[in-house]
């Protein structure tokens, strides 16, 4: 590859989006990431894309929805082209009620749901039973349609091999050439805070467990705090905690043995099932809690593409085409809560 018009910094999910969508625009793309392929918070296990709540409507719920809605046929693209499985599947996911203020509570969304989701999904109260149904006090839960599963490890390495067949390169080192998108995460977020003079975000730590159950194309389960989320590949993932506090960010310990006790009480099924994984890493958190996209300040050509925390898979089909709008095109629709502005303090974009 003689010219390079996109240089990418970060094989992380939304670095390797960025990348993808700027590449399939015609653009010649390079992602520089040492460590390699989903090395970081990319890595991990659970691959929950659901969404919030369907009330106190906003742009980035609305962006949100989008991206899911885009999920199934960019996920599709990106395994025709790479020949790699990201194991993506919109199977709901159920959430049990405690009372019968949840009940009426979660009632009451449903027609906030038909109004927001546009008839795209659903949002419903339900009696379930089955060996993969949450224990719910209540007796009923909600079922959403609109939540999706996806093996994170996997669907990176999917998206860099798309990358790769379709003219792009994944490589540790090299060059930068072209526009420059800085999508680095946990150091991106710490160099931009020491940059600025204010804190742009921190790291979260997160630990997730994989475990031997195959439960099929069922809904994934959300329950006392914890995602329980059936993988294609026969296996369950859960996770995680959220740790501000943590000496150590890559090992496993008794906050992770407390999320699989509450996993396999909500779900009796999985009780006595062997672990196979442990996993732990520190996730982007932007300190509006929000994606940080756009524009670097005073760098000219250099962008951002950071803060994917916990719902940077979900997100990544609608971030990749915003900034590939902007990068390529100058197109801006990046949502304002959305903007590096929300952290730098500043109206540049």
């Amino acid at each position: 590859m003689t010219r390079i018009d996109v240089t990418v910094r970060g094989a992380g999910i939304f670095g390797l989006s960025c990348a993808w969508a700027c590449l399939r625009r015609g653009a010649r793309v390079r992602v520089i990431d040492p460590n390699g392929v989903a090395a970081g918070s990319s890595g991990g296990l659970v691959g929950a894309l659901a969404p919030h709540v369907p009330g106190a409507w906003n742009a980035k719920k609305q962006f949100q929805l989008e991206s899911l809605l885009m999920a199934a046929d960019w996920w599709a693209e990106i395994e025709t082209e790479s020949g790699l499985s990201a194991g993506y599947g919109r199977t709901g996911r159920l959430q049990p009620l405690a009372d019968g203020r949840a009940v009426e509570l979660a009632r009451s969304r449903e027609g906030e749901a038909r109004t927001h989701w546009g008839g795209h999904a659903d949002w419903t109260v339900v009696q379930r039973s089955g060996p993969f149904v949450p224990v719910s006090p209540s007796g009923m839960h909600v079922l959403d349609t609109l939540s999706a599963r996806i093996h994170p490890r996997k669907a990176c390495l999917a998206l860099a091999g798309a990358i790769g067949a379709t003219g792009g390169e994944v490589v540790p080192d090299g060059p930068e050439q072209g526009s420059v998108i800085h999508a680095t995460g946990v150091a991106g977020l710490e160099e931009m805070s020491a940059l600025w003079g204010r804190t742009a975000g921190n790291g979260v730590k997160g630990q997730a467990a994989l475990l031997a159950f195959d439960a099929g194309a069922v809904p994934q389960v959300f329950a006392e705090g914890v995602h329980i989320v059936p993988h294609a590949d026969g296996t369950v993932a859960v996770g995680s905690t959220s740790e501000r506090d943590y000496t150590d960010p890559t090992t496993t310990d008794d906050a992770l043995d407390a999320v699989i006790a509450r996993a396999m009480a909500a779900v009796p099924a999985l009780r006595g099932t062997e672990v196979l994984e442990r996993w732990a890493g520190v996730r982007p958190r932007a300190r509006s809690r929000a994606p940080i996209l756009g524009r670097w300040p005073e760098r000219p050509g250099h962008f951002i593409a950071n803060g994917g925390f916990k719902i940077g898979f979900g997100m990544a089909p609608g971030v990749g085409e915003v900034m590939a709008d902007l990068v390529l095109e100058g197109r801006d629709r990046i949502p304002e809560e959305f903007r590096v502005s929300s952290v730098w303090g500043s109206t540049s974009t």
